[in-house]
């Protein structure tokens, strides 16, 4: 039996904290903008090639407006409550990279239409933290004594 698909969090600048497990299939990273102060959400999903390795797969992603340098791509569609909305090309991911600074709002992590700060999942060191996709931790298999 497979184990269950999710994401596993590591910061990437702090070895000795245990990288944290997050058992889910679809979510979403949002934030907003340092200096434009634009919210941007990308959805993802969680699967398995066909090889059965764990990979993300971008879904739509969403931008509240427009500001200098972070201009929608031009296939992004304006909706009327202002969200360009459009599919990333990126293809399947193996990682993603997140920058996670002291000097700036943290990201928010969303499951189910529900967000929270994603320190509430995975503390940050102001660096980078490491998502990558994967399957639940196998306990350790213990065989009794003789």
């Amino acid at each position: 039996m497979l184990a269950a698909l999710g994401v596993c969090l590591t910061l990437a600048a702090a070895p000795g904290v245990p990288p944290r497990f997050v058992p889910v299939q679809a979510f979403t990273l949002a934030w907003t903008h340092s200096i434009e102060k634009i919210r941007w959400e990308e959805d993802y999903t969680v699967s398995a090639d066909a090889g059965g390795r764990p990979i993300l797969v971008p879904g739509q992603a969403r931008i509240l407006g427009s500001g200098a340098g972070m201009e929608p791509p031009p296939d992004a569609t304006l909706r009327p409550d202002g969200w360009y909305v459009y599919q990333p090309h990126t293809g399947l991911l193996h990682e993603l990279r997140l920058s996670r600074s002291p000097y700036t709002a943290d990201y928010d992590w969303c499951v189910g239409g529900r967000c929270e700060p994603m320190v509430g999942i995975m503390p940050t060191d102001g660096d980078v933290t490491l998502l990558r996709p994967c399957r639940a931790p196998q306990p350790p298999v213990r065989t009794a004594p003789r």
